[in-house]
């Protein structure tokens, strides 16, 4: 850690150095990851230019800014971050650019943080809370909102359309969460097993979802213990779960060992924490990410 610091200070005054007369386009906003970028685009429409920080299919969790991206946070009008751990590195990039720094939000502010949770559903203590905000719908709008009151700050000559852009996306993101509050009171259960890391607490905490994983949070492990898979086996097993979940970008490997055990199908939420470049270029967005993971749980908590 200490090494990093050592660093990212001698990129601050390289990127200090080269901030006089450097900016961005009239009207920009830097985000650091997908959800960011796709909450701040959407409500800024065609009133300023967005750009995604944290390039697409980077693990977010040991991103490292590099002297291009302070320059790029150093000449924005706004800057759109999470706040949670894994970024770690803003504060001391926003305090270093002084007065050249942008106006910030930090989302996390704007929801209910939770503690990361065991595998027993116990907080830990300690440890810092659950970044992974947006995967509920819930959370979703009042990050829309944020933005858009953010932006309406930065850039007032465009708050019309701002609040227009952000009534527009906050209805559909309105939408999927009516949606998955139907499939999850129609369904004939409310259980379901994770093969994988787990960056959904938000989500089984505001729909009432009982969730089993083979890890509790996004950890860097990658195997989980033989006691874990047993019980996850035998979960399947007696309570009749007709799938298992993974994540995007997961090897799969968990899954299949358990799919190859029970019989049950493998099925996919989409984080969203970052998306693969075809994901990016295909236009991906919150909202038709969201609309996948609405099926996969409509399978596995229906069937």
């Amino acid at each position: 850690m200490e090494a990093k610091m050592k660093k990212l200070c001698v990129l601050l005054g390289i990127c200090l150095a080269l901030l006089g007369g450097c900016a961005l386009a009239e009207g920009s906003v830097v985000a650091t990851s997908f959800p960011c970028y796709d909450f701040a685009r959407q409500v800024a429409g065609d009133e300023a230019e967005v750009q995604l920080l944290i390039p697409p299919g980077t693990e977010v969790h040991s991103y490292e800014p590099a002297p291009s991206d302070i320059l790029a946070i150093g000449g924005a009008d706004l800057f759109v971050y999470i706040g949670g751990e894994s970024d770690a590195w803003v504060d001391g990039i926003l305090e270093s650019l002084g007065p050249d720094a942008p106006a910030a939000v930090r989302l996390i502010d704007s929801v209910a943080p939770l503690a990361e949770e065991d595998s027993h559903g116990h907080a830990h203590e300690g440890v810092e809370f659950d970044e992974h905000i947006w995967t509920s719908p819930k959370n979703a709008v009042q990050m829309v909102r944020a933005v858009e009151e953010a932006l309406c700050a930065a850039l007032p000559e465009s708050e019309a359309a701002f609040r227009a852009n952000a009534d527009a996306y906050a209805a559909e993101i309105e939408r999927i969460d009516a949606e998955l509050t139907a499939i999850v009171e129609g369904g004939v259960r409310r259980e379901l097993v994770f093969a994988d890391r787990f960056p959904f607490l938000y989500l089984a905490h505001d729909y009432g979802l009982e969730v089993h994983a083979a890890f509790a949070s996004c950890t860097a492990e990658t195997e989980p213990s033989a006691q874990t898979l047993v019980e996850l086996i035998q979960i399947i097993e007696s309570d009749g779960i007709p799938a298992v979940y993974t994540i995007e970008m997961s090897t799969g490997a968990i899954a299949r060992t358990i799919a190859e055990e029970t019989g049950v199908e493998i099925l996919t939420l989409h984080s969203m924490q970052t998306v693969t470049q075809q994901e990016f270029d295909a236009g991906e967005t919150y909202v038709t990410l969201m609309e996948r993971n609405l099926e996969a749980l409509r399978k596995g908590l229906s069937a």
